[in-house]
């Protein structure tokens, strides 16, 4: 591969060595080498972009040399992402019994009952944004304002991916797409507007709504009926009835009691499987809609 000669050039053959590669960590790669060499090109103005890039290139790295370490890197990443598999040789109780011990499984149920006040902000925030910009766009100040609130949806998409990230396991970006400084500005700008990773992420916003009702309902449902469940019996031995109608106290059957406690806790070990299996679907989902995967 020819040496580049621009800064455009090297981030394309950058980009194409790491073809194949996680979109995540595609994205954070072409970012931090745009911004390293155009913070190189910045400190000696009287340099061209060609002799830059040959000065830098022991220090840098060449594009090959660049996505290696990267390709390096995101082996460690996804190592700490990925779940703890469960040891060769167990059945499938102990299979489902061992997500007790999976502590991915209680931050996706976290996040299943975060996703709700998430998802009113996002919903909010987007319903706002595109009603304030169709109304002000006959304004002068419409036009600035609508840039503003799609670069706030931008900003609003690195913050669900580090939650996502953190909580779900699932790898996503930790800077912004490239900026494409060698764009003027007003290209700049339209190629976020046209940029499907924008609307993507203003539909996963507003999904975020209906799907953050969802997980919450499901959520707080099944941990409520495992408390009540296991509580039932022991509030019956102190003599509070669990059940009560109209004023009516009804005690339960005796033999029950061993059965409400086991199915609680029985719920417990399903409420965790969904959170997790939840998680994924949902991480992948974000991954989806969050992150640009195109050239």
């Amino acid at each position: 591969m020819n040496r580049p000669q621009t800064i455009a050039e090297y981030l394309q053959q950058l980009r194409a060595e790491l073809r194949g590669a996680d979109p995540a960590m595609i994205q954070d790669a072409i970012y931090d080498a745009e911004e390293h060499l155009r913070s190189e090109l910045a400190e000696h103005p009287e340099e061209t972009e060609a002799a830059m890039l040959d000065r830098v290139a022991g220090s840098y790295g060449a594009p090959a040399e660049v996505a290696e370490i990267y390709r390096d890197t995101e082996i460690k990443v996804q190592r700490a992402l990925r779940a703890p598999q469960p040891r060769p040789g167990r059945g499938p109780l102990a299979r489902f019994f061992g997500v007790i011990a999976d502590g991915r499984s209680y931050a996706a149920l976290f996040y299943m009952l975060l996703a709700l006040a998430t998802g009113i902000f996002y919903f909010t925030w987007v319903v706002t944004g595109l009603s304030l910009s169709a109304g002000l766009s006959v304004l002068i100040v419409g036009i600035p304002f609508t840039i503003l609130f799609f670069a706030s949806v931008r900003l609003l998409a690195l913050v669900e991916g580090r939650l996502v990230e953190v909580m779900l396991g699932v790898r996503m970006p930790r800077r912004p797409a490239s900026a494409a400084h060698d764009l003027p500005l007003l290209k700049r700008i339209g190629a976020m507007f046209v940029d499907p990773r924008t609307w993507g992420t203003l539909f996963y916003m507003l999904l975020m709504l209906p799907l953050g009702i969802l997980y919450f309902t499901v959520a707080v449902a099944g941990i409520s009926l495992s408390i009540a469940l296991v509580a039932a019996p022991i509030a019956q031995l102190f003599g509070y009835a669990p059940t009560t109608i109209n004023d009516v106290r009804y005690f339960w059957p005796i033999w029950t009691l061993p059965l409400a406690a086991i199915g609680g806790v029985l719920v417990l070990f399903l409420v965790l499987h969904a959170a997790r299996g939840i998680g994924w679907l949902h991480g992948h989902l974000a991954k989806h809609l969050l992150v640009k995967t195109g050239g």
